[in-house]
């Protein structure tokens, strides 16, 4: 071996050495008490791994902690095996937690006859900037059939009318199941989701909304908007409940304008927010950023 082969064989070592590390992530939410942090890191350390990333948030209203430690090492571990050997820790703190690894979340998006947002859910996937894997589209139109298949992604067309609500809502639900999604992703779907199918994907659902919740709900919200004179437009991703758009709220976005902007204007400018705030989301809950906390929601960016 040459002296510029073994100079450059020694220069892939750490490269080699990075590659073979399984990354994870650990969420948490418990009681405040002392101890916690130790017991996580001592965890962690006497597992060979190290601590890439930690954030915590100490909420005293609640008296609650919230915790993600992204990390990384021995790629001979999986999420279920931490989870099992992190029990005993998890029982002494009462914690609810979970261990992830770098598989890419699977999104399945909604989407009716406005495409801005799926256009920049598409855009971001393909860029690689998404944080998760798309892996179809839904809709009850044939509108953005093109845009979708120009991706690459599967779109299936499922109409909605009123005596077919429950059977578009089953059909939603084995798509589900079929494309093995993570994550269902309501990208301007104009339609209400029964109670039964909010409480079928609790956790795993995102709505983007039009405003800061719940100013101008309803049609024509940016004619609303321009006859009250507004002076932000703004938008809201939050979780998908029962309760009609005012799930846990995880981003909002704003931008500011003034009397010259009339409501065609004012569009442009809220679909520019709501593909914003709807992409952060994503990203953001793919990336196991986002931890529920009753009604609202503690985002670690």
């Amino acid at each position: 071996m040459t002296l510029m082969e073994a100079a450059s064989a020694t220069a892939t070592l750490p490269a080699l050495k990075e590659e073979q590390a399984q990354k994870f992530v650990l969420t948490l939410s418990c009681k405040e008490q002392a101890g916690i942090v130790q017991a996580v890191t001592t965890f962690l350390f006497e597992r060979g791994f190290n601590i890439d990333e930690h954030q915590q948030f100490d909420d005293s209203l609640r008296e609650t902690l919230h915790l993600r430690t992204a990390f990384s090492g021995s790629p001979n571990y999986t999420p279920a095996m931490l989870e099992e050997e992190f029990a005993g820790i998890a029982s002494r703190f009462d914690m609810k937690f979970s261990f992830h690894d770098q598989t890419a979340k699977r999104v399945l998006v909604m989407v009716s006859k406005f495409g801005h947002c799926l256009n920049d859910l598409i855009f971001r996937w393909r860029g690689g900037s998404l944080g998760g894997e798309l892996v179809a589209v839904v809709s009850n139109h044939e509108t953005h059939r093109a845009m979708a298949e120009a991706a690459g992604l599967p779109f299936i067309y499922v109409p909605v009318t009123p005596d077919t609500k429950a059977d578009a809502e089953r059909r939603l639900l084995e798509l589900v199941d079929e494309y093995e999604a993570d994550l269902v992703v309501l990208a301007r779907y104009m339609q209400v989701l029964s109670d039964d199918l909010c409480r079928a994907l609790e956790g795993r659902a995102i709505n983007i909304h039009h405003s800061f919740l719940p100013g101008f709900k309803g049609a024509r919200p940016y004619h609303q908007a321009y006859d009250r004179g507004v002076k932000l437009v703004g938008a809201t991703a939050h979780y998908v409940t029962a309760d009609l758009d005012e799930g846990p709220i995880i981003e909002q976005e704003v931008i500011r304008v003034d009397h010259t902007y009339g409501p065609a204007q004012l569009s442009t400018v809220g679909q520019d927010a709501e593909a914003l705030a709807l992409s952060r989301a994503v990203r953001w809950h793919c990336q196991h950023r986002v931890l529920l906390d009753q009604t609202s929601t503690v985002v670690f960016r």
